[in-house]
């Protein structure tokens, strides 16, 4: 199955569902129905997603997962957050820390080593 453009193929307007079919019983729904915010998604961009809520979020099991690193996963998630319409704060910048100095950063948070805020203090102070 295919999934729902978002744009019109021919003039790049916006696409608008006007029919439900469930292939079951054959019945059949017409009228304007929205696609929801996720529709604006790129297929990379679900995927993303996915990865995301499959980790709870937690971008030391996402590096592992994705094989990216945790400069590109948070390019992404703003990539996302930017697709939905809301928009990201400056103060997400990364810092000057080492990709590998964030990661044990990152791990020894979700080891439970450090707390929250001990990390939070560490990857801003750099």
């Amino acid at each position: 199955m295919n999934a729902i453009p978002n744009t019109c193929p021919f003039c790049g307007g916006e696409i608008t569902v006007t029919r439900l079919h469930c292939n079951d019983c054959d019945t059949s729904i017409e009228g304007r129905f929205s696609s929801g915010h996720f529709s604006q998604l790129t297929p990379e961009q679900f995927k993303f997603l996915e990865a995301f809520i499959r980790c709870e979020g937690k971008f030391t099991r996402m590096e592992t997962e994705l094989n990216l690193s945790y400069p590109t996963l948070r390019n992404r998630l703003t990539e996302v957050i930017q697709a939905l319409g809301y928009e990201t704060t400056s103060g997400d910048e990364p810092s000057g820390l080492s990709d590998q100095a964030r990661q044990k950063i990152l791990e020894d948070l979700d080891a439970g080593i450090i707390t929250a805020e001990e990390a939070m203090r560490l990857l801003q102070e750099r």
